[in-house]
């Protein structure tokens, strides 16, 4: 219980000028992701789509979060199939039938924000779909509980319920986290537990909160580039994520994609 304390107390909540920086942040990862989104089809490799992530980054005047980080060497992580996340853009092609997760961060005068969609390219199976549907569920149903007053598992609860229930796991060795003037701030947020444990959650929170999603098992393995992590038994993965503020009302999602917020 001592830690659980100690983390809370290492939360930092933000002011609204913070809040505006980091709202700034995010738009930039939602156009971002929005142009590739509409850019994934058969035959586009992961490193065209890499070199589309950056391109945008220049041109909205943000840095890109991830390129360097820890010494990852691209602006976007490109996770194909079963690989999970941080998959390195390469000269891989991709195919139809193949799910990508995108996952991209942006730096605006030093706060970040952080998303994540999992795309299909071309026509893919319905079990496919399905797990995609699932996962963006699951984010929404944490989402709707990133609200002062609830704690911090309640969100990695719902998570794991909405997963759980469709037949699928959730992955153990990755969590979503903290976001600000640091990628990776206090606290941790695994995608299960039970609820009703953890930090309180308060007005000034912001929360990068992304379901890692498998078909089949859990279990994962980190390839020998030593950053994607795949499923140890090669079944699906899919990824979504948002930078989300708790508020004193609504849950605020920084990261909300201008291609969804059109087609509402």
């Amino acid at each position: 219980m001592r830690g659980v304390a100690a983390e809370a107390e290492m939360i930092e909540l933000k002011t609204e000028s913070q809040l505006e920086l980091m709202r700034r942040a995010g738009r930039v990862v939602a156009e971002i992701l929005d142009v590739l989104h509409g850019s994934v089809r058969p035959g586009i490799t992961t490193l065209k789509l890499d070199e589309l992530a950056r391109q945008t980054m220049e041109r909205l005047g943000a840095k890109a979060a991830f390129l360097g980080y820890r010494g990852y060497p691209a602006s976007l992580c490109t996770s194909v199939n079963e690989a999970v996340v941080h998959g390195i853009p390469s000269q891989r092609v991709l195919r139809e039938g193949d799910i990508v997760g995108l996952d991209v961060g942006s730096l605006v005068e030093g706060y970040y924000a952080d998303a994540a969609v999992t795309v299909p390219v071309g026509a893919v199976s319905p079990a496919a779909t399905r797990l995609m549907q699932v996962t963006e569920q699951a984010l929404a149903d944490a989402i709707a509980l990133a609200r002062p007053g609830r704690r911090l598992s309640d969100i990695s609860h719902a998570v794991q319920r909405r997963a759980e229930a469709a037949g699928y796991s959730v992955v153990r060795d990755f969590v979503g986290h903290g976001i600000g003037t640091q990628l990776h701030e206090p606290p941790q947020i695994p995608n299960y537990g039970a609820p009703g444990y953890g930090p309180v959650l308060k007005p000034g929170m912001v929360l990068a909160i992304e379901p890692m999603i498998n078909e089949g098992k859990p279990e994962t393995r980190v390839l020998p580039d030593g950053w994607t992590a795949v499923t140890l038994d090669g079944r699906l993965s899919a990824h979504f994520e948002h930078t989300v503020a708790v508020t004193e009302g609504e849950p605020e999602i920084l990261t909300e994609c201008p291609r969804k917020s059109r087609s509402r």
